[in-house]
């Protein structure tokens, strides 16, 4: 039965936002699967859910490795830590970085296959991504900075 859970879970945060254990409890329990909220909140524990942020102030359950962009937690965080500012100038997106920090911020990206990104160079604190086209990246630049 937990593993079904489970995979109905998966399913749900697929398909709509989902923003708290109670609407998720809710949710499970109207498609015949009775929970409570502690087992929901273990549920969360054991599938490694984490709540990213949307547009407009939004957060949303998803899976860590479904986090839009494929990043493990470390990778995740080494990006939010590092990453200063992003920008773009026509096909070339620029983000700044803590002094020291670029390499890594770029290893996380990196991490992302990022299919739009041709190519990427590290310096100190600055990262320039060749982006394939203008409005990639612009789709591309505002992807980045909701993880932030």
């Amino acid at each position: 039965m937990k593993e079904k859970r489970h995979a109905k879970i998966l399913e749900i945060i697929r398909r709509q936002n989902v923003d708290t254990q109670e609407e998720l409890c809710d949710i499970l329990n109207r498609e015949g699967f009775p929970v409570t909220q502690a087992t929901v909140s273990r549920d969360i524990r054991e599938l490694k859910l984490t709540k990213i942020s949307l547009s407009g102030g939004e957060k949303k359950y998803a899976l860590l490795s479904d986090t839009e962009d494929g990043m493990s937690e470390k990778y995740h965080r080494v990006f939010q830590d590092g990453v200063v500012s992003i920008d773009m100038a026509q096909n070339i997106l620029v983000i700044r970085t803590v002094s020291g920090m670029a390499m890594a911020v770029a290893a996380a990206i990196d991490m992302m296959n990022c299919r739009e990104i041709v190519g990427s160079i590290a310096g100190d604190d600055t990262i320039m991504c060749a982006v394939r086209t203008v409005d990639e990246t612009v789709s591309l630049m505002r992807r980045l900075k909701r993880l932030l």
